[in-house]
């Protein structure tokens, strides 16, 4: 595995902001990404963060965010290297409380108001009826290598979701459809001394807004329909528009959004786990992940 060049991309943003010297200290860091905050000569900070593909555009969605009026940390300088970006971004300080459900709609009704911009991908109802298609090229991929040998019922699953797909996406393109963040839960939520910001912006795309009200309670609990619901419907009040909560599919708001969600997760688990990751050892959590979500795909799409 490359090591990751956060050293050399330090040096170059330290070049750009006309820095000469920056303390760092660790935040948060993983496999393919880091969050650091740098501490200058003359007492200032600044948040470094460093990440390797596919997250290494995210500059370019902080940067079209801010221009478009959405409240994000502002980018001082990016720059990339060998597949690595590196940022460096205000910081923001410590939050003065978590967020809760409320905000998570306030900031959500405001991004998905934002005009959608062309950069972005895009997940139209095209895209998402493919999912289980492409989860299973995944999955033919992984079989080649010699690994996920033993997931016979992962494809069943898939091939059922898929026949049930087309009709399953309708709706795709129903209202909020534009900006969508895809890290939408409370840790992407700063509430500071001046306000909030919106974080993590490395996997937004435009599709339907509705899989980031899907994913503000997480995955790691079961899918909670009647929870979405509540949680819809004070999008609605807070602005947000009516459509959110219009049947789709064939199926009510709050199935179809945790429903493809949790596709929209299962691909990417996949995806990651042969072309990112792409580490054997890996396999067993993933596997674990891919067969819990599948089971609310089918129960929550009705297949």
């Amino acid at each position: 595995m490359t090591t990751n060049p956060s050293a050399e991309l330090l040096d170059n943003l330290l070049t750009a902001t006309g820095q000469t010297t920056a303390v760092r200290e660790e935040v948060r860091v993983w496999s393919m990404s880091g969050v650091e905050r740098v501490t200058f000569p003359d007492g200032s900070t600044a948040i470094f963060k460093y990440a390797k593909k596919p997250f290494d555009s995210e500059d370019q969605a902080l940067r079209l965010a801010h221009t478009l009026g959405v409240p994000v940390p502002q980018v001082h300088a990016s720059a990339v290297l060998d597949g690595w970006l590196g940022m460096l971004m205000e910081d923001l300080g410590p939050s003065v409380r978590e967020a809760d459900d409320l905000d998570g709609v306030a900031a959500a009704v405001v991004l998905h108001g934002t005009r959608t911009a062309p950069p972005l991908p895009v997940l139209d109802q095209e895209r998402l009826r493919t999912l289980p298609a492409r989860a299973l090229e995944h999955l033919e991929r992984l079989r080649k290598a010699d690994r996920w040998s033993d997931a016979d019922d992962v494809e069943d699953a898939l091939d059922r979701i898929a026949q049930a797909a087309e009709a399953r996406s309708a709706g795709a393109t129903i209202a909020p459809f534009g900006w969508v963040h895809s890290e939408f839960h409370p840790t992407s939520l700063h509430i500071g001394e001046r306000g909030w910001r919106l974080l993590d912006f490395a996997r937004a795309f435009t599709g339907p807004g509705l899989l980031d009200l899907a994913s503000w309670h997480g995955t790691i609990e079961p899918p909670h329909p009647i929870r979405l619901r509540v949680f819809l419907e004070q999008y609605v009040t807070a602005g947000g528009t009516p459509d959110a909560l219009a049947p789709r599919g064939g199926l009510t708001a709050e199935h179809w959004a945790l429903g493809w969600h949790r596709m929209w997760a299962v691909e990417w688990f996949m995806e990651q786990s042969v072309r990112w990751i792409d580490d054997p050892a890996t396999d067993p959590a993933y596997i674990k992940a891919v067969r819990r979500h599948l089971t609310d795909v089918l129960h929550l799409l009705e297949i």
